[in-house]
């Protein structure tokens, strides 16, 4: 029989799409005082993978996921959620235009959980209307997708940006650093 025990602390990670620098950094500010310090930042890149989100807040959106240095429990995940998306309201032109797509997820050692209000075959529900997106698996020593995983999850570049905070995850945790590829340093006598 399973003992219940909590849930280890996970990496709070964000995916932003904005079109507007000036409405990124109120973003990256506001998530900061919500959230603590941001501990990496990817480089904005083109958001080609869809036109989704053209209707709502134009074209030209860019790209970024961020990382903040205090780890969290997974049962705040409705709560950051629910943070995030009255970011967005308050960035937003209107109710219906919103400037900047946040996208709040949990990165474990064996996953990556983004948040979503939306419902589907493959998400939980978790209460107050979130839901829980199963994105990424670890396996192998990698993250790897799912049949439904978002296009922009599965670049290369995301993925390795993953491993490299599941690394810095398990050094918080534990005060151990990776011992992948430490021995192949060992100078041989």
């Amino acid at each position: 029989m399973s003992q219940p025990r909590a849930a280890q602390q996970a990496k709070l990670i964000a995916g932003l799409l904005f079109d507007d620098f000036q409405i990124q950094e109120h973003a990256l500010l506001g998530l900061e005082q919500d959230f603590g310090a941001l501990d990496f930042l990817t480089e904005p890149e083109p958001f080609t993978y869809t036109t989704y989100y053209e209707r709502e807040m134009g074209t030209g959106l860019y790209r970024q996921t961020v990382a903040f240095l205090d780890l969290l429990s997974p049962e705040v995940l409705p709560d950051i959620k629910l943070l995030t998306n009255a970011l967005e309201q308050k960035l937003a032109l209107s109710e219906k235009k919103r400037r900047v797509n946040i996208d709040p997820g949990l990165l474990s050692e064996e996953r990556l959980i983004l948040a979503t209000g939306k419902n589907y075959t493959h998400r939980i529900y978790l209460r107050s209307g979130i839901y829980a997106d199963l994105t990424l698996i670890y396996k192998k020593g990698r993250y790897w997708p799912l049949p439904w995983t978002y296009p922009d999850y599965q670049t290369p570049r995301i993925l390795h940006f993953f491993d490299v905070l599941r690394q810095k995850l398990i050094f918080q945790r534990t005060g151990r650093l990776p011992c992948k590829g430490v021995q192949g340093l060992r100078r041989k006598p």
